[in-house]
């Protein structure tokens, strides 16, 4: 029979599952509550009691008046304390824990295509790279609540987990959360390319780029009417000022 008692390997994986779920949706029939409580062998209630219980140690969902469930373990501070703002660490550790759990490997339980990557260091890389992304993605689009924070667009195969100081220019914050918007494929390059951006009030600001363009239906349609409207902000994983500062100097084009 199970033991009552969590495992720190059941509390790391409960711990994924906070990151990767919109928290108001989060319940006993939520499918993904049941995925992973199928998983790890538990019952979908006590998984999302876990989540629940993560919720309250959240200074985001706190300064909104959202407390979670009050009666934690000592358990889910020590995860909580040894993994957020260790995301890198989060991420493969969790998502290894996963594949253990179902007696797989990481890129089977991943469902990571290796077929072209040579065994070896190479095969490493791209495994922890995939599994990384995925990870970032579903914990940028959970927190926004699957839609685009400029226009509200829901249609999961349009959205993107947009990084605010790209990928390539600081490796520690490549996977936190609060460096993530979501945003439409379209606002993505657009956001990227420095075109818009986010300023620390969590406005929009268009490039003076489009002024050559302001007499096309669509310039106005996509662009010239956000500017200076605020985005959706997410439930928790608010976009870190200093990263939004970092876009607005370094890659927006004004």
């Amino acid at each position: 029979m199970k033991s009552n008692n969590w495992t720190k390997e059941e509390t790391i994986v409960a711990f994924n599952v906070y990151c990767k779920i919109p928290f108001k949706s989060s319940s006993k029939t939520n499918p993904t509550i049941i995925k992973y409580a199928n998983i790890i062998g538990r019952s979908p209630s006590a998984l999302n009691m876990k989540v629940g219980n993560f919720g309250r140690l959240d200074p985001e969902l706190k300064k909104q008046g959202i407390v979670g469930l009050t009666n934690g373990s000592k358990l889910e501070e020590v995860v909580w304390d040894e993994f957020h703002g260790n995301w890198d660490k989060l991420a493969f550790e969790s998502e290894r824990l996963i594949a253990d759990f179902q007696h797989k490997t990481i890129e089977e339980s991943a469902e990571i295509d290796l077929t072209d990557i040579p065994l070896g260091k190479e095969r490493e890389r791209v495994v922890k790279t995939r599994v990384n992304q995925s990870f970032f993605r579903s914990a940028v689009l959970s927190s926004y609540n699957q839609k685009c924070c400029i226009t509200g667009l829901s249609i999961p195969d349009f959205l993107v987990a947009s990084h605010i100081i790209p990928w390539t220019k600081d490796e520690k914050n490549r996977l936190n959360p609060q460096n993530g918007l979501c945003l439409n494929s379209i606002h993505d390059r657009a956001f990227d390319q420095g075109f818009i951006t986010i300023t620390t009030d969590f406005k929009i600001c268009v490039s003076k780029y489009f002024e050559n363009y302001t007499s096309e239906n669509a310039v106005k349609d996509l662009f010239l009417k956000y500017d200076k409207q605020s985005i959706s902000l997410p439930d928790r994983f608010l976009p870190a000022k200093e990263f939004l500062e970092y876009h607005n100097d370094e890659i927006f084009r004004r």
